[in-house]
Order: structure tokens, then sequence, then C-alpha cells
């Protein structure tokens, strides 16, 4: 069982998506996309952010969200998004835990984050929310920290 997964919900940027798959990899937790997205994955902007390391993401493509949701189901998911108050330092991570982030005009759907609640980074200043990637970054070595303590020792 992984430890993590991140899953990014209709992406629409490629260059966000290959900076977080080269997260995925530098941390050795699997990449989840669910389409539709904005661009093609061939894209040479999604090769070029995760440089050399695209051919090592443990990717997993999901043709719909119906269909990411039939893959979840009986997993612990953790959605993200700007339009909550709960901050992400709160969030009690597992083991095996699913990390889910919106598209990067719109965030996760309004009705989602009503009915499951969400997690958010709190902003301080003028800015409404963070560029995807660095959100995702932010969140997962939060919850590195809670499932492989040992990464974070002296």
């Amino acid at each position: 069982m992984n430890d993590l997964h991140i899953v990014l919900m209709n992406p629409e940027i490629p260059p966000n998506t290959g900076n977080v798959g080269r997260l995925a990899v530098g941390v050795e937790v699997p990449l989840h996309i669910v389409h539709p997205i904005g661009f093609s994955m061939d894209e040479k902007q999604v090769r070029r952010a995760g440089l050399d390391y695209w051919k090592h993401v443990e990717l997993y493509e999901h043709e719909s969200p119906e269909a990411f949701w039939q893959w979840a189901e009986g997993r612990r998911v953790h959605l993200f998004s700007a339009r909550s108050d709960r901050s992400y330092t709160a969030c009690p991570f597992e083991p095996g835990d699913v990390l889910v982030f919106g598209r990067e005009t719109v965030g996760l759907p309004h009705e989602l984050v009503e009915r499951m609640g969400a997690w958010s980074i709190p902003m301080t200043g003028p800015t409404r929310s963070l560029n995807l990637s660095n959100s995702v970054a932010v969140v997962v070595y939060q919850a590195l920290q809670a499932v492989r303590p040992g990464l974070f020792a002296g």
C-alpha cells in the first residue's frame, strides 16, 4: 500500500502537472490525474517541468471523476480548497490517505467541498491562493511528517 496518493482533479496547466509529477517522484508517492484535463499528457510542457523524472512518475489516469471516485471508495480522502477555513496543519493524516486538489482556475466543485469538507492553506495577505504545484508541495510535506516521521529526523 502506498502511504499517500496525490490527486489532481481536472488540471489545466501543463507545467503545474509536471512540477507535481517531479514532486511525486522525489517523495515516492503516486500521482493520479482525473480527466478531463486542459491539455495532452504528451505535451512537452508537462515533460519539461518534470524534467527527465517524468518517466519515473507512478502515474494513474482516471477517465472521469466518476471513475476516480469509484477507485477512491473505501479510502480516506482529504480535499484541499481555498474555500475552507480549516487549516491543513490540523488535518489528521494517516498512511494511505488520498490528497485531492482542484483545477487551477476554479478549484474543486463547490458542491463537493460542501458535501465532504476541505482543508486549506491559510493566507494572511491579499493573495487568494497559492499556485497549484506549490499548494501540493506544502500539503504533501505536512502529510509526510505524519506518515513517514523518520524522513524528517536529524
